[in-house]
């Protein structure tokens, strides 16, 4: 891993960062010059300039501001989605949708960049399950796609312990294990050092049990 940091979360409903998830981006952000976000919405710029401000200011509210901030959807060409994700100290992988982020991501050639970047990197909602090792868009399809690999993970977010897309998750889990975060969990990586913060379970053959450090620890060997 090239990343200084990863971190997965499921959403912030209430549009603050936690202050156990903030110490810990704060521990690391310390250069803020550029923060990029991938929109998973590639078409739809005025929420994207919308939601990449309101993004920002998640950090601005905990004290760690940055000197520039900006989105790649589908105005951004080629070469710019390229030199933005080379020059970034933060990469978030923005919510929406899964499926047309791994396209984006795709059409723009900045897989292999954002594998080699040494950024912090974040993902929320979609782009959490894409920074795993296997992404179930279960919206789209029941089918995994390969994700970017960071970890070994198949996520998927906003778990309430009641939802209407369980049962399609439970064929999934059937062949391959599901990650599931309740809204304000993460999950940071760093070298060899995993955090798990806030509640997160796993789906095996259609059974949930909660995942604890250790467990998490394990999985992520």
């Amino acid at each position: 891993m090239n990343a200084r940091l990863l971190g997965f979360f499921s959403g912030f409903p209430t549009r603050h960062f936690t202050d156990n998830i903030a110490a810990v981006l704060k521990e690391e952000l310390i250069v803020r010059d550029s923060l990029v976000f991938i929109s998973a919405q590639p078409d739809n710029y005025i929420q994207n300039d919308e939601d990449s401000d309101g993004m920002h200011r998640l950090f601005v509210e905990k004290n760690m501001p940055f000197a520039n901030h900006c989105v790649i959807d589908n105005r951004t060409t080629t070469m710019e989605a390229i030199r933005l994700i080379q020059e970034a100290d933060c990469i978030f992988l923005m919510g929406g949708n899964a499926t047309l982020q791994m396209k984006l991501m795709c059409d723009k050639g900045i897989i292999d960049e954002i594998c080699k970047s040494h950024a912090v990197i974040l993902g929320v909602s979609a782009g959490s399950m894409n920074m795993g090792k296997n992404t179930v868009d279960i919206y789209e399809s029941a089918a995994p796609y390969e994700g970017l690999g960071f970890a070994n993970l198949t996520i998927k977010a906003h778990y309430s312990g009641a939802d209407e897309w369980l049962e399609a998750l439970k064929s999934v889990s059937m062949k391959l294990p599901v990650c599931l975060m309740t809204d304000e969990s993460a999950i940071f990586i760093k070298g060899e050092s995993v955090m798990k913060i806030g509640e997160i379970y796993r789906m095996v053959n259609g059974d949930i049990f909660p995942i604890t450090q250790e467990k998490l620890e394990q999985i992520l060997k």
